[in-house]
């Protein structure tokens, strides 16, 4: 018994079937061309949130988290990848910035320069000719 096709066809199912290989082929070749970013946090900046933790201004979380990293409980690369947000030292960390996150992000979103975002969440240094109060108060008004 014959199997009854079309030539014509089937040639043209196969030629589809070479064109879609050789794209991938093509697709493939320049993928693996791409350079990827940076996944994370440079040695740089994970010094730079370890001085910040270390910190007299850091919160007591933070300095707390801090010290869990100085004993080798864990590594500021595990919490910036994600892997020590399970801990609640970690979480607890965190929430102490998400004011501040919310506050920048509510100015940005009314479409304030991010530069001046940047600037008003920075403390202040007053010094004695500073006449405005650092932080107000029901009676300050």
């Amino acid at each position: 018994m014959t199997f009854p096709y079309d030539r014509e066809r089937l040639n043209a199912l196969v030629a589809d079937v070479d064109a879609r290989l050789e794209n991938v082929d093509k697709v493939s070749q320049q993928a693996s061309q791409v350079q990827l970013r940076s996944s994370g946090l440079s040695q740089a900046d994970l010094a730079e949130i370890n001085r910040a933790a270390h910190g007299p201004n850091a919160p007591r979380e933070l300095r707390e988290l801090a010290r869990r990293v100085d004993a080798g409980e864990m590594s500021w690369e595990d919490i910036a990848s994600g892997r020590a947000l399970g801990d609640e030292g970690v979480q607890s960390a965190l929430a102490t910035g998400l004011p501040d996150l919310q506050r920048a992000y509510t100015q940005l979103q009314e479409g304030n320069d991010p530069e001046d975002v940047i600037e008003s969440g920075r403390p202040r240094r007053g010094g004695d000719d500073d006449d405005e109060p650092s932080s107000f108060t029901e009676d300050a008004w």
